[in-house]
């Protein structure tokens, strides 16, 4: 697959040049920056990332989840071209046509009463935004959300998010009246049958914080992933995102999703809340949206959004018009392509490959997703987290020219979130690469 020894690379000994790179890196960037992997990238095409000493891996990270065109994408790349031959910024000196363009394009991904956006820069901004406009309309203090989630390193979105405790840790005291509740990881958290209801899932913990903690008519919003992303890719039982809608309309609470990294066509759908039939009040979008250029989106109703008034919320750099014409263009080449069917084709060939590997010894305990966002989870002989495992199979299938990232809350889970462009033939040697790195440590 790659055009290199697996001792050349991702292993710390590539060649001079990289060497040279890396230690500029770190005299000039901010120890701050933690990284997967010690590659050193000069250019990029398709599913492809291509180091400083030419060596090529094939991209399953996406950038996290950003890059699901793939790079340097043409259509997406002429548009960019064309806003940069022309202006690149007002903020909110003028209105341009660039941003109008795009809130018209994504409020039509988004399902009715969804038509109105606010654009930022990122995950973590929408987030913040979507926080102050709860409490703004609702007039509450209280903020829900779930154990596990990321939304985002911001002081507010640091807040909500509980995935590692690292991303928290030093920071304190925290946004005040954030309350945590479990969410349904059903696999690894809840005690009931595999055919039994869930009782996270129906509400109780829930109605249990309610009676116990806060008062619901003092909550504002409910922030929940329709599937948690760094938390390890788990998808929820069904019926669970419809009870928080149920939930929140019983108390006047707004039911926020935070599709930042399963929507735009991630999971098959345009949103991940369209598997389930579920209209939250707001939606948050970014990673995927600009393929690659940043740009967020908060999107709710006209009636909701005329409740945050002029100035109540601001972006000097939210909805640049380069970033707003990738995104225009991002949205179209999905619908034209055919990449909400491409990407559920693509992750059902993913996960029969997956669940065969679970058959043999050291496989994935547990395999799970929709779409091109799929969590491959491993445990050790005695049932715990196995980081060691996922850390092997990544070090493996690196060496041989494809790179994986890892989540979870113990690190155990690989996700596999590979470009929505990925051909037959990418595919057909990325799941051979897995699988030899799979067997070979469970043959160990």
């Amino acid at each position: 697959m790659a055009t290199t020894t697996s001792s050349a690379a991702g292993t710390s000994e590539g060649g001079r040049v990289a060497e040279e790179w890396r230690a500029r890196d770190q005299r000039a960037v901010a120890g701050a920056y933690s990284r997967y992997t010690d590659l050193v990238i000069e250019d990029a095409a398709g599913s492809y990332l291509v180091d400083v000493e030419g060596r090529r891996y094939l991209d399953f990270g996406s950038g996290i989840g950003v890059t699901s065109l793939g790079h340097q994408q043409p259509d997406v790349v002429a548009a960019v071209h064309r806003q940069v031959d022309s202006y690149w910024h007002t903020s909110v000196v003028t209105q341009h046509v660039r941003l109008t363009e795009a809130a018209e394009k994504v409020a039509s991904i988004c399902p009715d009463p969804l038509d109105t956006v606010f654009f930022a820069n990122s995950g973590a901004e929408v987030v913040e935004g979507a926080l102050k406009l709860a409490r703004r309309v609702t007039g509450r203090r209280g903020l829900i959300a779930f154990q596990g989630g990321f939304h985002g390193r911001t002081f507010g979105a640091v807040s909500v998010t509980t995935s590692k405790v690292h991303y928290r840790e030093g920071y304190g005291p925290l946004l005040p009246d954030v309350y945590l509740t479990p969410y349904p990881y059903c696999f690894r958290t809840c005690s009931h049958g595999p055919e039994e209801p869930c009782p996270i899932a129906e509400g109780r913990e829930l109605e249990r914080l309610f009676k116990h903690v806060i008062p619901a008519d003092e909550v504002a919003a409910i922030l929940v992933e329709p599937i948690q992303g760094e938390g390890g890719y788990i998808v929820p039982p069904k019926g669970f995102l419809a009870n928080l809608r149920r939930i929140c309309d019983r108390h006047g609470i707004l039911l926020i999703c935070d599709e930042v990294q399963s929507g735009v066509a991630r999971t098959g759908k345009w949103l991940a809340v369209d598997h389930d039939g579920v209209v939250p009040d707001v939606v948050l979008l970014a990673k995927a949206l600009g393929s690659g250029l940043p740009l967020g989106a908060i999107v709710a109703s006209h009636e909701l959004m005329d409740r945050w008034p002029a100035g109540a919320h601001g972006s000097t750099f939210g909805g640049n018009p380069i970033s707003c014409a990738a995104a225009v263009a991002t949205l179209e080449v999905i619908e034209r392509q055919g990449l909400l069917q491409r990407a559920t084709d693509l992750g059902d060939r993913i996960q029969a490959a997956a669940r065969r590997w679970q058959g043999e010894v050291g496989g994935p305990r547990d395999v799970r997703g929709r779409g091109l966002m799929i969590g491959l989870e491993f445990l050790d002989s005695t049932g715990q987290p196995d980081a060691e495992r996922v850390e092997e199979i990544r070090s493996v299938c690196l060496s041989q020219g494809l790179l994986l990232l890892s989540c979870g809350i113990d690190d155990n889970v690989i996700r596999l979130i590979p470009p929505l462009t990925l051909s037959d033939q990418e595919l057909a040697l990325a799941l051979e690469v897995m699988e030899g790195a799979v067997l070979r440590g469970g043959n160990q």
